[in-house]
């Protein structure tokens, strides 16, 4: 079941309705205006209005410099005194939003990305650097948390703090994308002095009040809304393409708001990261016990150890037909076992056609779900979540009419096709103008935002369907032909994979490439899907690299990757 849910993340949309990143796209401000570049609704005022406002003691606008300079003043006054005795702050459950926002003052930060990513068409090559921003906050131990997408493929982040002009180089420390949680550090004293960590809380119920803190877009400083939690429940990550516990709140979180924390109380509930489009002020947060899984992980590893996985995918018994079928008593709920990760550890124990009935005790209803709270339900794959890597969890099983307990390991698993590869280089390899490349769903994503109708289908398919059958597997393939007198008349055979290199099965690129570099025929032989093959004098199509390699700009025939491994290819 561990994958039941997670088959609908490598969808492309979700009907008319797709979640969003709040990651804000840095854009130069213009050159500063005259006081005639009001906004046209404030401009169009007319003097009639202007005189009922002054006769009735209102405010009017002001954009003086005395002014200013009092608002300023005024916030610096507030903020000295704040800061006199930050640690005797009590909370008071009657200020609400106000008092978060003063947690928020001493925690939460901004947080400036530079960022590159690969062109996975053009693999030796990527795509043109940006500026984005996004929003942060420190926790106990001089860390800041934020989304794994405010600094995916990063080449320089920096972080501000509420009320400071100055900028702090931050290092990225541990990066969780499949829950979408980064924790940076910053070495420089002189940027914790003031600081104050938030501690984290527990799930909010229904109803209750939360204060999204954080940078959106529209303004530089420091924003505060407030909303109510709606829904709890797992959810689709857009980022890391994984099926998560998250909040569902109503608070108008936007672009900028990633990787703010959502206060309830004075503890903080949950980190903001994702809304919905074409809906209005849906927003979601990564709740806590994701944080203390993905912070627990990252401390006791010292890396990044993921999120377990049954590698089961499993087929609900609500049809009543089924559930007779396979001996299922009246007072039996479960479901059914389809299909099988050969790599994971259930593999060795389960089978298909199974039905499980319960998980560590837990038992499961015949739609998948488990009691959670006060009369709510999830799926269980938030029990399987929760476990740490090697973990082990006991599987009630019904096989045969026959009821069996398995104690099975829970681990993190791949998929054949990784669904993203942020912060590494793709890899590729390149021989008389073939270009060699592992299938991965970035390099399909490139077909544009409609990829699952645009890219090609066959690959499309296998890339959401396929499982490994051996460890490290990857299916090469060519992606496009670099033209030359040597490879003339094989450009058609761009996008399918590569089956066999003379007469031996492809395991994956780096294979390939031994294959290839090792050869001692005359001739090299490549076995292509749809019972194509490509044939090439091996001289021949070495010299030819050569001239192909330079002619394109490419540095080199294959990715840092392979160069490294190059000098443990074996001989013949």
């Amino acid at each position: 079941m561990a994958t039941y849910v997670r088959t609908v993340r490598n969808l492309a949309s979700f009907s008319s309705l797709s979640l969003r990143l709040l990651r804000d796209c840095h854009v130069t401000p213009p050159a500063a205006k005259t006081s005639n570049a009001l906004p046209s609704c404030i401009r169009r005022r007319s003097t009639r209005q202007n005189n009922h406002l002054a006769r009735n003691g209102a405010r009017t606008l002001s954009t003086s410099a005395s002014a200013a300079k009092t608002f300023n003043a005024n916030r610096y006054r507030r903020s000295s005194l704040r800061r006199v005795q930050p640690l005797n702050r009590k909370f008071n459950p009657r200020a609400g939003a106000n008092f978060a926002i003063e947690l928020a003052l001493d925690s939460v930060v901004k947080v400036f990305t530079v960022s590159c990513s690969p062109n996975y068409l053009l693999p030796w090559q990527n795509k043109s650097q940006r500026e984005t921003m996004g929003s942060g906050f420190v926790i106990p131990g001089k860390k800041i948390l934020t989304n794994a997408h405010v600094v995916a493929d990063h080449s320089f982040v920096l972080v501000r703090k509420h009320g400071s002009s100055t900028k702090y180089r931050a290092e990225v420390k541990f990066v969780g994308h499949e829950c979408d949680l980064a924790m940076l550090i910053i070495e420089s004293e002189e940027f914790w002095d003031g600081m104050n960590p938030l501690e984290l809380g527990d799930i909010p119920f229904l109803q209750e009040a939360v204060a999204v803190v954080g940078y959106p877009q529209g303004g530089d400083n420091i924003s505060v809304t407030k909303g109510v939690v709606s829904r709890v429940e797992p959810t689709q990550y857009a980022h890391g393409a994984s099926q998560l516990l998250a909040i569902q709140i109503d608070a108008a979180i936007n672009p900028g708001n990633s990787g703010g924390p959502a206060i309830m109380g004075n503890k903080v509930a949950g980190v903001a990261f994702q809304n919905l489009t074409g809906a209005e002020n849906i927003g979601y947060i990564i709740p806590v016990p994701v944080i203390k899984h993905f912070i627990s992980g990252v401390e006791e590893n010292g890396k990044y150890s993921g999120f377990c996985s049954l590698g089961l995918s499993c087929q609900p018994t609500e049809n009543v037909q089924l559930r007779n079928h396979f001996h299922m008593r009246p007072d039996m709920t479960g479901v059914l076992v389809s299909k099988i990760n050969p790599l994971s550890d259930a593999y060795k124990v389960l089978k298909k056609d199974d039905v499980i009935l319960a998980f560590d005790g837990v038992p499961i209803a015949n739609d998948g779900t488990v009691p959670f709270r006060n009369r709510e339900r999830i799926t269980f794959d938030h029990l399987v979540s929760m476990k740490q890597p090697n973990e082990k969890a006991v599987v009630k099983v019904l096989r045969n009419g026959e009821e069996h307990e398995f104690s099975v390991i829970l681990r993190p698993l791949q998929p054949l096709v990784p669904v993203h590869q942020f912060d590494k280089l793709p890899s590729y390899y390149i021989f008389a103008g073939l270009v060699f490349i592992p299938l991965t769903q970035p390099f399909l994503h490139e077909f544009g935002e409609d990829w699952y109708n645009t890219s090609p289908r066959r690959l499309c398919e296998r890339a959401l369907r396929e499982l490994p059958k051996k460890a490290n597997q990857q299916l090469v393939i060519l992606s496009q032909v670099l033209m030359d007198d040597i490879n003339a008349g094989y450009e058609r055979l761009a996008e399918l994979q590569v089956l066999k290199v003379n007469g031996t099965e492809v395991e994956n690129l780096k294979h390939l490439c031994q294959l290839v570099e090792n050869c001692r025929e005359e001739s090299v032989r490549f076995d292509l899907d749809d019972d194509r093959v490509i044939a090439l004098n091996y001289g021949l199509a070495k010299t030819a690299s050569s001239r192909i390699l330079k002619r394109h700009r490419i540095p080199s025939s294959m990715s840092t990757d392979l160069v490294d491994e190059r000098s443990n290819f074996p001989l013949n």
